[in-house]
């Protein structure tokens, strides 16, 4: 395979927004990848089903293995991506632990594949923790807030 291809691999995997590309020639194979240190941008759409789970019970303690998750209710990551707090580095963020908040409340976005995603309550409460910190990637039904 030769650097022009190479490059102009490089150039289409910048310009579609993909973090990786794989190509064979033969016996020839080359796979490109990308960080995912993308700064959020100005288009945000709503996701329709944030996931909300009843009440954490041990096994879901386990299974985030990072932090000791207090009683309420979970509010989860809906799809894989990176969190934001806020609409943009300079802006205050959506939500802080302690604030009571009503239903449909954006508390987060969600940048996936270069769209960002708002995450609004389900139920209104009170935000009890916070479990992911300002641009950390999370994975599909990831906690990020509990509620109560």
């Amino acid at each position: 395979m030769d650097l022009r291809k190479i490059k102009k691999l490089m150039e289409l995997l910048e310009e579609s927004g993909l973090s990786e590309i794989e190509v064979k020639e033969g016996e020839e194979s080359i796979k490109l990848s990308r960080a995912s240190g993308i700064q959020p941008q100005e288009n945000v759409a709503n996701v329709t089903t944030p996931q909300v789970a009843s009440k954490v019970d041990e096994d879901d303690v386990k299974d985030v293995g990072k932090k000791d998750i207090p009683d309420g209710d979970v509010i989860t990551s809906p799809m894989v991506g990176t969190f934001y707090r806020s609409a943009s580095p300079d802006s205050k963020p959506f939500v802080e632990k302690g604030q009571k908040i009503s239903k449909g409340e954006t508390l987060c976005i969600l940048e996936a594949m270069k769209m960002m995603n708002q995450v609004s309550a389900e139920t209104g409460g009170t935000i009890i923790d916070i479990l992911v910190d300002d641009a950390e990637p999370v994975e599909f039904d990831q906690p990020l807030f509990i509620i109560k």
